[in-house]
């Protein structure tokens, strides 16, 4: 894993917490074939149906149809479209995905999808990533779209419903996806989905970004609407729904901002899917949808978002300070806030980086502060001259009183007074300090040193702290890993019987050979539908097997009468099988 690991080398270490090694022992001979059937299955359709780039990108991504990729591999072949590639568990939290695609890192998850999901898995896995992300990434147009969109979701406000929400589905999908699960936990997994989907009042960034990707690089078409072609990964790594997609019976609407207002259920197949014109009218609507959020637009429109949230952001001020916790509550006057408070760990940057002696154990209870002009001074006091401080009397070791325009009164000895590198103030620390508004009081001198966050105005608040280095990990970083999955005596003997199969079509096939399988395969896996499928193809390259390839096939014949859900697998299997006659 060299390139994986230079990559992860340069990444921020809050970030190096969801990065796993890709254990290749853990691929059993089963899912290599799984991995096969399905790529198999994806070149036949898709070489018609997706866009150009994507059959393309199988190949410089270095994505063979025969062995499940290993991802140091991917990784080396993506340096040359400007992208990396590291090996995650799973789901791995909505920020850190963002955060990892804005640095242009793609996660791809390790896990393998099991032969009871081959047509579509609620889970993330290596089809998904590899054979569904990567490819696409060459295209360079798309590919700035998806390092443009993650830098905008990084900043889009996650909501406490949003975490679990996620929590959810994630334990739903690792339920599902576990051979062990049984039906009474997959139905009680399902109804906590159920109740946590019917009991959310809050529509956040968050989720609305999560339409964006949903409808975009997730099922997104592209090209004319009467006859687009696929892009989107979800697509692109399902043959299933790749197959429907096209159909009529699915609604295709011209891609704009409106398409946030259309929700979507994972489990389901979509009624509608979005149709871009081009890969450049993906950030046209992008730039449209950011001017809609509260890291652009700030104001009492962030603050409100960031207190509907209950969740950690970051409150960004003119003058370069950033604070970050919970946004509690403000006080307004005539539709501009002049007084905040955040509760819990709050902790202080500037840039991005934690101020020294303001970390969130400093403000373990919170940090409130006015906000606005100060009377006396024409510009905001962040811009403020040493000479212009003196002049209104805050000087170091002396007690000065503030009046701000809005009628909050600051009285209390100057301890302190920070500047950021530009110069800027940005933080006075006061000492028997008292702060009101009329006969309220905002902060009483019992409570300790005060600190006035210096600003006028609030410019940006956005998701999580400023410094998550310094400040840790808050819930929507929390990191979980996908079990690995033990065989049972019977999956053991199934697996041996795959591994055969396997090591006769890369040595030279014999006849007696594919006999001695089927006798195993026949007596004791009379459901298995993958590994028969493997040797009607392997008897088609055998003129003298015709009789031992019917009776195969009649096996088939069987399994499809006994369980009719498998028989879209199999007569796909058997298409792509009789090809190589």
């Amino acid at each position: 894993m060299n390139n994986v690991k230079a990559v992860i080398k340069n990444i921020p270490d809050h970030l190096k917490e969801f990065v796993v090694e890709q254990d290749e022992s853990q691929y059993q001979p089963i899912d290599q074939a799984v991995w096969r059937y399905t790529l198999r299955q994806l070149k036949n359709y898709l070489i018609n149906n997706a866009h150009q780039a994507y059959l393309e990108g199988l190949e410089k991504t270095g994505i063979t149809v025969d062995s499940i990729p290993r991802i140091d591999n991917i990784c080396a072949k993506l340096k040359e479209f400007g992208w990396a590639a590291v090996p995650v568990s799973g789901f791995i939290p909505p920020a850190a995905f963002m955060e990892l695609q804005s640095l242009g890192i793609l996660p791809v998850a390790t896990d393998m999808r099991s032969i009871d999901h081959i047509l579509y898995t609620p889970a993330p896995d290596i089809v998904h990533e590899a054979a569904g992300h990567a490819p696409i990434l060459i295209q360079p147009e798309f590919a700035k779209y998806l390092k443009q969109y993650a830098s905008v979701a990084k900043n889009a406000i996650v909501s406490s419903q949003d975490l679990a929400l996620y929590e959810a589905i994630r334990e739903l999908s690792d339920i599902k996806e576990n051979p062990l699960s049984t039906e009474e936990q997959i139905l009680e997994a399902t109804t906590k989905l159920e109740t946590v989907a019917k009991n959310m009042t809050v529509t956040s960034e968050a989720t609305l970004l999560g339409r964006m990707n949903w409808w975009t690089a997730e099922y997104g078409l592209i090209g004319d609407l009467k006859n687009p072609k696929i892009y989107g990964a979800g697509l692109l790594s399902s043959y299933g729904e790749a197959k429907s997609c096209l159909q009529d019976s699915v609604k295709k609407i011209p891609l704009t901002v409106e398409c946030i207002d259309y929700n979507y259920d994972i489990t389901e197949p979509q009624p509608q899917l979005f149709v871009t014109p081009s890969f450049d009218h993906l950030r046209e609507v992008l730039h449209e949808l950011s001017l809609k959020l509260s890291y652009k637009r700030g104001g009492i429109f962030g603050l409100n978002k960031a207190i509907e949230a209950k969740t950690v952001n970051t409150i960004q001020l003119n003058s370069g300070l950033q604070i970050s916790g919970v946004v509690a509550d403000f006080i307004e006057n005539n539709g501009e806030c002049i007084y905040y408070r955040l509760e819990g760990p709050t902790q202080l940057s500037v840039g991005g980086l934690e101020l020294k002696g303001h970390d969130k154990t400093y403000h373990s209870h919170g940090f409130s502060s006015p906000l606005g002009f100060i009377e006396g001074l024409e510009d905001c006091l962040s811009w403020a001259s040493s000479e212009e401080l003196e002049a209104i009397g805050l000087i170091v070791g002396h007690k000065a009183h503030l009046r701000f325009e809005s009628g909050v009164e600051v009285q209390g000895v100057l301890q302190d007074i920070r500047r950021t590198q530009r110069r800027e103030l940005c933080l006075l620390s006061f000492i028997d300090c008292r702060v009101y508004l009329g006969e309220r009081t905002l902060f009483d001198p019992s409570w300790g040193t005060f600190d006035l966050a210096v600003g006028s105005k609030i410019e940006s608040v956005f998701a999580g702290p400023a410094d998550r280095k310094s400040y840790g990990l808050t819930d929507s970083f929390a990191k979980k890993r996908v079990p690995t999955r033990t065989l049972s005596p019977e999956e053991q003997k199934l697996n041996l019987i795959y591994a055969q199969i396997r090591k006769l079509r890369e040595d030279k096939i014999h006849l007696n050979a594919i006999q001695e399988i089927w006798a195993q395969l026949h007596r004791g896996f009379s459901e298995d539908w993958l590994a028969r499928l493997e040797l009607v193809e392997l008897c088609h390259q055998i003129p003298e097997s015709d009789s031992l390839r019917k009776e195969i096939e009649t096996s088939l014949s069987k399994i499809k009468e006994i369980s009719p859900k498998k028989s879209v697998v199999i007569d796909d299997g058997l298409l792509i099988a009789h090809k190589t006659l």
